[in-house]
């Protein structure tokens, strides 16, 4: 017996019969020979790790744009306290671990440099409009690799559905979903405390009373509602007063961080990058990447302009401004 046909057969005696069992994907677009060692939701986790897009989120602003200090949260560190807060659901829940963590790390592979602000500004941009969920199934659909990572249905559609209206076809699409909301929540509180932008007396006290004084405690009350709340029934939930906090801070940290100019100081400095850049590439089309020239050729300009501005890094997205737009001291013989 192979490997791959061993971890399955443990899956289908473990699991939760409201699991996705591996053997039960819907498949691939693209048929592929199967793995002997992995599942294909192993094969899919892999495959999101390895990939460029993944890397990048390391240079990818989280909220705060360009913060001086190490420990601020960037897009990637918060993928991956997605992936560990999911994982740890899954695991209490008995769904499948490793589909539940190949769409944590996925889920915001499309995400734009400056954060929600690089959103907001390219939705305001395209014709089409442009949002971040709705890149990330691209990334691994089309632009990774040039074709895309061939990705399982179910790992796609949680990608797809993290955020916004739409809803996973699966119990770990749903797990992702909500531990993205608690991450956020928490890291960004934790974050801005740290910034000086919030003092820990500014939290709402009953927040703090039922759910937790502090980071870690905060987190393991609601993993721990989620998990009591949802076990042993075919759905994802919190219990109605875990929600109910939950929901108070999530609307406090909006009015007092989110939607503040003390989180983003440079928010204009921002849209005005990103809006130079996609009209200088949507003037010039042959300056962009060739990859991205074939786009606009098979699709259209905006569409490529998109995928470019989406992909870049905080820092890049600054080094191609300069470089286009500032002008360059002139070298001469007497400074050479």
């Amino acid at each position: 017996m192979k490997v791959r046909e061993t971890t399955e057969k443990i899956e289908s005696e473990i699991l939760s019969p409201y699991a996705i069992l591996s053997t039960n994907t819907k498949g691939r677009k693209r048929e592929e020979a199967r793995c002997d060692i992995r599942t294909d939701f192993q094969r899919d986790r892999d495959r999101i790790i390895h990939c460029k897009a993944f890397r990048r989120l390391k240079h990818k602003t989280q909220v705060f744009i360009a913060p001086e200090g190490d420990h601020y949260r960037t897009r990637l560190t918060h993928t991956l306290e997605v992936s560990q807060i999911a994982r740890t659901i899954a695991r209490g829940l008995r769904l499948n671990e490793d589909l539940t963590e190949a769409i944590a790390l996925g889920h915001d592979l499309g995400h734009t440099p400056f954060g929600h602000t690089g959103e907001f500004a390219l939705n305001g941009l395209s014709p089409a409009g442009f949002k971040h969920n709705e890149q990330s199934l691209r990334v691994v659909d089309k632009i990774e690799g040039g074709r895309g990572l061939n990705l399982t249905f179910e790992v796609r559609n949680g990608i797809l559905n993290h955020t916004g209206i739409g809803r996973p076809a699966t119990l770990e699409g749903k797990v992702v979903q909500l531990s993205d909301r608690i991450a956020y929540i928490n890291h960004d509180i934790d974050d801005a405390l740290r910034a000086g932008i919030l003092k820990k007396e500014e939290i709402p006290k009953d927040c703090l009373e039922v759910l937790g004084g502090s980071h870690s405690k905060r987190i393991n009350t609601m993993v721990t509602d989620v998990i009591c709340s949802s076990s042993g029934r075919p759905v994802v939930t919190m219990s109605d007063e875990i929600r109910k906090y939950m929901n108070k801070l999530r609307q406090f940290m909006f009015d007092r961080v989110y939607n503040t100019y003390a989180a983003r100081p440079d928010e204009d400095k921002v849209k005005r990058i990103i809006e130079s850049l996609y009209g200088y590439f949507k003037e010039n089309p042959s300056k962009l990447p060739q990859e991205f020239i074939e786009i606009s050729e098979t699709e259209n300009i905006d569409r490529a302009l998109c995928d470019y501005i989406a992909g870049m890094t905080d820092n890049y997205a600054v080094r191609c401004f300069f470089s286009i737009f500032v002008p360059r001291q002139w070298r001469t013989h007497e400074n050479l």
